[in-house]
């Protein structure tokens, strides 16, 4: 299964449909105009495909912080609904974890809704530890 770096706005919008799988609230042109912002900020959009078809997909950025020091954080873990239990996601998982240990980086992290009980077998799976709660004030 190729891994591949979605460049341009064609690749982007290959990956629509499955970041919309995981946030559906997104529409093609406020997919299109955040993405060169969250690029500013070192996000970058792996995906794999079939038939010409974004199947699975995984978006990341650097964060750095005073308590971690530099590390990569997933932003965005998704696979179609059809594409589901072939192991896309964990190639995609494992495919970031390979960058941040090349890059010498101390960690990996991500947040999880509280519902997404498949997604959680995966990181656990795959070594994660839930060492977080997440706060969010909306406004």
């Amino acid at each position: 299964m190729e891994i591949k770096f979605a460049e341009t706005e064609e690749d982007l919008k290959k990956c629509l449909e499955v970041i919309q799988a995981l946030r559906p609230h997104l529409t093609l042109d406020r997919f299109l105009s955040l993405i060169p912002e969250m690029k500013k900020e070192s996000y970058r959009l792996a995906f794999i495909e079939e038939n010409g078809k974004a199947i699975s997909a995984c978006g990341f950025r650097y964060m750095t912080t005073l308590f971690e020091g530099r590390y990569i954080y997933i932003d965005d873990l998704s696979t179609l609904p059809e594409a589901r239990g072939k192991g896309h996601a964990g190639a995609l998982f494992d495919f970031v974890v390979e960058i941040a240990k090349t890059e010498g980086l101390p960690a990996v992290h991500l947040d999880s809704g509280h519902q997404r009980f498949d997604a959680h077998r995966l990181y656990l799976n795959k070594g994660m530890k839930i060492v977080y709660h997440h706060f969010r004030l909306e406004l």
